[in-house]
This record gives structure tokens, C-alpha cells and sequence, in this order.
């Protein structure tokens, strides 16, 4: 099919100027917020960087005064704007006295990052722009600072991803953030999405977690800011190859609680962390803001028909496929969304062709994966959300709702775009208070201060083969005292009881069962002269 045969179907400016921000919203009010620019892309941005004035990532007149100095459309005033803002905050960072107002250099080390962030964020047309490195370094150093200077200071940590394939070889920069308090405690794991830095994530909740005494870990995966640049990797739909490795390292902490460990996923986010829940079960709790089905699907359905059927046609019409995109990127007429999504998209998951892009997405939804979860699920959504409407239904429908929490942020209250961005108090009271009082409900029965008992260190004697197994299974040490038939009816199996491989029930996982040899589990007749010092049980009390 040539170009212009095409062409004569459709034109391609209306091919291209078709984008997410033409969905019929689903709420019918006319209630609105003051436009801060006639730009819908540009205003949804900057509403971004004020919801964070709340958890100290900007300031609300800073944000106003660089709206003013963008033209709507110019992706490079939108640089321009806060390239300047982000250096006179952080000249200003640097030159208070730390040993004698750390809180006043972190608040604003903190907003130098921020706009060093926004300065960048329209820049995914020309790979090779030095400043998408320079300005990330320049946010790097902010942000660094900043946490320095935190009360507990957050520590920069880099895992490596495991497993022997293309997809495993990668490393994964993490930040943890200790709330303070004593003895073990809930942590979130917490990453963004399609577009977001890890460090942002303090901001949008991290910080609202830490004030509740809830630990909290950001982490980046491939096709995320700095991995993307750093190692030049783009989106991998196994997240829990990103995910796992984080959760390997959480549990060595000794502030952290293992059975009590959230994982929280922002936009684009809330694919990934449901994805790796599915495969990661050491998961307590999903926060999914806004949840996502199907990623894919979700990126093809504006295109128009024509577009869409000619991508469908399959790969021998991929280059006309890009060529009429590129035509119609190049349009003035095309919307800034459009045209930010699709080299947001190339940049992300690192291809030139938007052919190759969309082909990926499509293998970023749930199926097969949803009905995987065991944890409880908190599934966020926007009544007006104008980038994946209906998505987050769907997958708090596909979870099921023995597991799902589904809540619909309003329009009325504020909250009503995507990720309910502009209303990140409200946001945070409801999900964090699902977290602690729904998911966490059990696991925090102990109070503070208390040593948390874990199933390792619990000895249960059992006398039935169901309850070995089941005990073996929960993780906990296990006697054994059969009945004299019941024993000798297993005499020559007495190890595979003890681990759970008889083969009699059929429940549960392989990689529940013990190995042999094995010291978690022995047979004793009876408990007259049991060897309790063994265990380190005093009975002189």
C-alpha cells in the first residue's frame, strides 16, 4: 500500500492528531479547576508538580511564575521555564548552611530536583540532546542532597537482577527510606510508571508513608529514567525480575518486617506491581494507582480506524505504518500529547520504530497473570481518567473481589484526573489507611515495640499427617508424635512427612516442600523425655 493510496482514505493529520485527551470522559458534571494553560498536556503536567507541594517537592508560586513563561505547544519553553527555575532553586540550596539549616537546604534541594525533572520531561525527541543526561545529573545531585539531610538519611542501594537471559541482565537502582521508629515494621515498595522517576515517588507518597511510620523503598526498572539512560534498556513485561530482587533485599533489613511488605504502582505502575504480584506472593498488599489491564490496548485505541487496521496488518506494513506517523507528528497541528506520548514511548521502551513500540505494549496486560494474585489488592481510579478510562475496573474486576479494594477518586472531590494528580492529601489519606487498616489489619496486630514472632521461630507439635503439612508448609518447625498404627504405617517414609512429599495432598506449591536432609522437622514417639534445650524452651518458669 502506497502512502498516497493511503492518504486518500484518510488524511494524516486527522491520523495523528487523534490522542488519549479526546476520550469521552465518563463523568457528566461541569465541574472543573482553573486551567493553568490552554495547553491540556502542559496543564496537566504542571498540576503534577503542585500536587507535590504538600510533601515538600515544590512550591505553589514557583510553579505558577514558570506556567506564565510557557507558550502553549512549545516544548522547548516548557524546558526553558523551569531549566531557569531549577537553577535559581538550586544556587539558592547550595548556599544555605546545612550544619545550621539542614531542613531549610533539603525543602529546597528537594524542589531543585523537581524542576530539573520538568525541565526534562518534554525533551524524548532527539535521543542524542545532551541536555536529557545533563539535567538528569543535575536532579541526581538535588535529590541526593536532599535526602542526605533527611533525619534518617536515605541510602542509594544497586541490586542485580537474577536469572541467566537477555531480559535478567540488568541492575536495579533502589532508595531506602527508614521511618525511625523502632523494631520491624511495614514497608511499601513503591515504583512509577510510563514516564516517572523513583525520587518523585517520595514526594507523591513516600513521605506520606515515612510520617505514618511505614518504611518505604523506591526503585527503578529497565525503560525507567535512569536505568533508560544509564544502561539504555528499555520496558520488560516480567516485572517481577525487577520486582523480586527488590523484596530479596527488603527482607534482609532489620527494620523491615517480612510478612508485612506492600508494593504500590503509580500510572503505568499500576500494570507493573499487579504483573509482579502475580509471581512475587511475598507481597502482602498491591496498590494499584490507577490500575491497568491492558497497557497495549490501551496505547492502540485512539489511533483511528485506518491507523489501526494498517498496524494490524502486521509487520510487512511497518514502515509505511511509521512513515505516516512521523508525517503526522510533524504536523503544527498535531496536539502536544500526541506528540509526547508517542517519543515517550520510543524513548521508553527503546525503539525507533512506533511500529515496534505499539507491537510491544501489546504484550503488557494481564491475562493469565490476574487470577495469580494472592494479596489483597487496593485498586485505584479516576472518575475523568483521560489516559486508560475503564482500565482499572476491568482489572479490579479480573482480580476478583474476595482480593479487591476497586475506589473511584471524584471529580467533586478534586480528584478526578489521572491518579488523582492535584489531590495527593486526599489520595493518601484513602490509600494508605486501606493499607494499614485493611491489608495490614492482622499483621500489625502486635504493638509496637514488640518483637514480631515469625513463622521460623514456632515449633508445633502434630500428631496427624495434615498437620505436619500444613505446618511445614506455614514455614514453622514441626514434631512429629503419631499414634504407634499411624507411625508404622509410615515407618519407611518418616522423611518425606516431615518435608511434605508424600504425595498424599495435593495442595499447595513445590517450593513449599523441605529437602532432605532436613532440621526443621523429627519424629519422636513420645513427649516424656523430650529434649526441649534443644529448642532453647526453659521450663524452670
Amino acid at each position: 500500500m502506497k502512502l498516497s493510496h493511503l492518504a486518500s482514505l484518510i488524511s494524516v493529520a486527522s491520523l495523528c492528531s487523534a490522542s488519549p485527551v479526546h476520550f469521552e470522559k465518563r463523568d457528566n458534571t461541569s465541574i472543573s479547576a482553573i486551567q493553568l494553560s490552554s495547553d491540556k498536556s502542559f496543564h496537566y503536567e504542571l498540576l503534577r508538580d503542585l500536587s507535590l507541594v504538600p510533601y515538600e517537592g515544590s512550591d505553589v508560586n514557583e510553579v505558577l511564575i514558570a506556567a506564565s513563561e510557557i507558550k502553549p505547544g512549545d516544548f522547548e519553553s516548557y524546558y526553558t521555564a523551569f531549566n531557569k527555575l531549577a537553577t535559581r532553586v538550586h544556587q539558592l540550596a547550595k548556599a544555605i548552611n546545612i550544619t545550621d539549616h539542614p531542613i531549610s537546604a533539603r525543602n529546597t534541594f528537594f524542589k531543585a530536583a523537581t524542576y530539573y525533572r520538568s525541565a526534562d520531561f518534554f525533551l524524548r525527541g532527539n535521543w542524542t540532546d545532551p541536555r536529557v543526561y545533563s539535567l538528569w545529573d543535575k536532579h541526581l545531585e538535588a535529590f541526593n542532597a536532599a535526602i542526605s539531610l533527611l533525619p534518617v538519611p536515605g541510602q542509594r542501594v544497586t541490586l542485580h537482577a537474577k536469572g541467566d537471559d537477555l531480559d535478567s541482565n540488568f541492575t536495579i537502582p533502589i532508595i531506602f527510606f527508614g521511618c525511625g521508629l523502632p523494631g520491624p515494621r511495614s514497608t511499601i515498595i513503591m515504583g512509577n510508571g510510563f514516564d516517572g522517576a523513583q525520587e518523585k515517588m517520595y514526594h507523591v507518597l513516600g513521605k506520606a508513608a515515612l510520617d505514618r511510620g511505614i518504611n518505604v523503598i523506591t526503585y527503578e526498572g529497565p525503560g525507567q529514567p535512569t536505568v533508560r539512560r544509564e544502561q539504555k534498556l528499555g520496558f520488560i513485561p516480567q516485572w517481577d525480575k525487577v520486582v523480586t530482587p527488590v523484596v530479596d533485599y527488603a527482607i534482609t533489613r532489620p527494620e523491615v518486617r517480612a510478612d508485612a511488605i506492600g508494593l504500590m504502582g503509580l500510572s503505568f505502575g499500576g500494570f507493573l506491581a499487579p504483573r509482579a504480584a502475580a509471581v512475587e506472593h511475598r507481597i502482602a498488599a498491591v496498590l494499584a494507582l490507577d490500575g491497568i489491564y491492558d497497557f497495549g490496548e490501551s496505547n492502540l485505541k485512539p489511533f483511528p480506524p485506518k491507523l489501526k487496521e494498517l498496524f494490524k496488518s502486521g509487520p510487512e506494513n511497518a514502515k509505511l505504518f511509521d512513515s505516516i506517523l512521523a508525517e503526522g507528528l510533524a504536523e503544527p497541528s498535531t496536539e502536544t500529547f500526541t506528540k509526547w506520548a508517542v517519543q515517550q514511548g520510543l524513548w521508553s521502551f527503546n525503539t525507533e520504530s512506533p511500529f515496534e513500540w505499539l507491537s510491544q505494549t501489546l504484550k503488557y496486560n494481564m491475562d493469565g497473570f490476574a487470577q495469580n494474585i494472592t494479596a489483597p489488592v487496593f485498586v485505584g481510579d479516576a472518575q475523568n481518567d483521560q489516559f486508560f478510562p475503564g482500565q482499572a475496573k476491568i482489572l479490579a474486576d479480573r482480580i476478583g473481589s474476595k482480593l479487591t479494594t476497586y475506589h473511584e477518586f471524584s471529580t467533586a472531590d478534586g480528584a478526578g484526573e489521572h491518579c488523582s494528580v492535584g489531590a495527593s492529601v486526599l489520595a493518601n489519606q484513602v490509600v494508605l489507611d486501606w493499607f494499614e487498616d485493611v491489608a495490614l489489619q492482622s499483621l500489625n496486630s502486635v504493638s509496637f515495640g514488640e518483637k514480631v514472632i515469625l513463622p521460623g521461630e514456632c515449633l508445633v507439635f502434630e500428631d496427624s499427617l495434615v498437620g505436619v503439612e500444613a505446618v511445614r508448609r506455614a514455614g514453622m518447625r514441626v514434631v512429629w508424635v503419631p499414634h504407634p498404627d499411624l507411625l508404622a504405617e509410615h515407618q519407611d517414609q518418616q522423611k518425606e512427612v516431615l518435608i511434605t512429599s508424600t504425595g498424599d495432598f495435593q495442595t499447595g506449591d513445590e517450593w513449599q516442600h523441605g529437602e532432605m536432609p532436613n532440621d526443621w522437622g523429627e519424629t519422636v514417639q513420645t513427649l516424656e523425655h523430650f529434649d526441649y534445650e534443644r529448642y532453647a524452651i526453659d521450663l524452670s518458669g
